[in-house]
């Protein structure tokens, strides 16, 4: 288990004036060349002020030959902030490696640690990782922001989509599982699952690497491999303790899908997440990982696949009629939504966002992400159907012949709702052969 070492309090007071002082990467660059020559604590209370301020995930700091970037993650993309000299960095690295429990004298091996940032009532959780680079160590802190936890009607699921949702969390056994890579708001998605299933009347037990939120009200562990601690046999020891719900942060090999499938078949509603490209990839990749059809199929209540995608910026973004490529590419892709799937005519009236920039969203045009969804129904008509191992592709088919809408169409969807645009779908979705 994670220990957290130490904290940073940023009064009150002072992180309600910095929150007003930073709205921008521009303003936070500011701000750091302002403090850069006075005490290591008020540089720390504004970079990490900022970054909070900011909604930055990740805090990067790269060594090179003759400075140090500075850089944040901010909407899922990485933003320079500054650069500092090698002076400049060492007293913030020793300062950082302190807070978080890490050796200062080891510099030729990777660490983790970790500490809190105290803001007023709120505490933020920032991870800490070390490793050794060409030019000095390489250090990314994590922010865990328990801003980030949302309920599920804050997702980004369409209007059809939510009831169903809504009403599989509610079985009392059986596997929900989120798809996509890192970074793709899996844990945002369960969390919020969480959030919305919790009561005095039921036991949650989750175990996680690592516990990225606490939640009250739940029981959560976390995997420590290094003491033997893992994800199966973890997960088997839960099962004794009577839990009603389980969330298994993700299933890495046989023995803990088998586990969690048992599970599922015998009581208990199941949680976790798998790395597959698409939400039928779920079935290829347990059958992959040695799982039998047999098994899997009746296990299933449902299966997830997500992306995030950057919202335009409110403040400054236009609308303007789509392209002629643009138009013949909305027709091409959505000409087949199922029946009930509501969307505006398709010419050069409908207006669809054009990002431009200014300071509320750091000159991007985007501010905030929100989730472009793909999933399906595990009924008796899938679930016959996985039995027959079909290909990912015949899976797919037959999904969507049942009414799902895959990823890339739900992202165009929300192109033509005036929420994101081409480029951000393009960007995290690939276009049809």
């Amino acid at each position: 288990m994670r220990t957290i070492a130490g904290e940073i309090k940023i009064e009150g007071e002072k992180f309600k004036k910095l929150q007003k002082e930073i709205r921008n990467v521009k303003e936070l660059k500011e701000k750091i060349e302002e403090v850069l020559q006075g005490s290591i604590t008020e540089v720390m209370a504004v970079i990490l002020g900022g970054a909070i301020s900011l909604r930055a995930s990740d805090i990067h700091l790269e060594p090179e030959e003759k400075k140090v970037k500075l850089r944040m993650r901010v909407d899922g993309l990485l933003h320079d902030i500054i650069f500092l000299n090698p002076q400049e960095e060492k007293p913030l690295l020793s300062r950082i490696k302190l807070l978080s429990g890490i050796k200062l004298n080891v510099t030729s091996r990777p660490q983790d640690g970790s500490f809190e940032i105290i803001t007023g009532e709120n505490k933020i959780e920032v991870r800490v990782s070390t490793l050794p680079s060409e030019y000095g160590e390489s250090v990314v802190m994590r922010t865990l922001d328990p801003r980030n936890l949302i309920e599920i009607e804050d997702l980004g699921l369409r209007k059809d989509m939510l009831p169903i949702l809504k009403r599989e969390i509610k079985k009392p056994n059986g596997m929900i599982i989120v798809t996509g890579p890192t970074g793709s708001g899996k844990t945002t998605t369960l969390y919020a699952i969480l959030k919305r299933i919790r009561n005095p009347e039921i036991k949650i037990i989750t175990i996680e690497d690592p516990i990225e939120y606490h939640l009250e009200g739940i029981s959560q562990t976390q995997v420590h491999p290094k003491k033997g601690y893992t994800f199966s046999n973890g997960l088997r020891a839960i099962v004794r303790q009577d839990p009603d719900v389980i969330l298994v942060g993700e299933i890495r090999d046989l023995e803990t899908a088998k586990i969690a499938i048992q599970a599922a078949l015998t009581g208990h509603s199941v949680l976790t997440t798998l790395h597959t490209n698409d939400s039928t990839g779920t079935i290829a990749r347990l059958q992959a990982l040695g799982e039998k059809a047999i098994n899997i199929a009746p296990a299933m209540n449902i299966a997830i696949a997500q992306r995030l995608v950057r919202k335009v910026c409110k403040k400054c973004v236009k609308f303007s009629p789509p392209t002629d490529e643009e138009i013949k590419i909305l027709k091409k892709e959505l000409s087949s939504l199922p029946k009930g799937i509501k969307i505006p005519k398709i010419d050069k009236n409908l207006k669809i966002p054009r990002p431009q920039g200014c300071k509320f969203c750091n000159f991007t045009g985007y501010k905030g992400r929100i989730g472009i969804y793909e999933f399906f129904v595990a009924d008796d008509d899938v679930k016959n159907f996985i039995l027959k191992s079909p290909s990912i592709t015949d899976l797919k088919k037959f999904v969507i012949k049942k009414g799902m809408i895959p990823l890339r169409k739900d992202g165009l969807i929300k192109v033509i709702s005036q929420i994101t645009t081409f480029e951000e779908v393009n960007r995290v979705t690939a276009p049809p052969k």
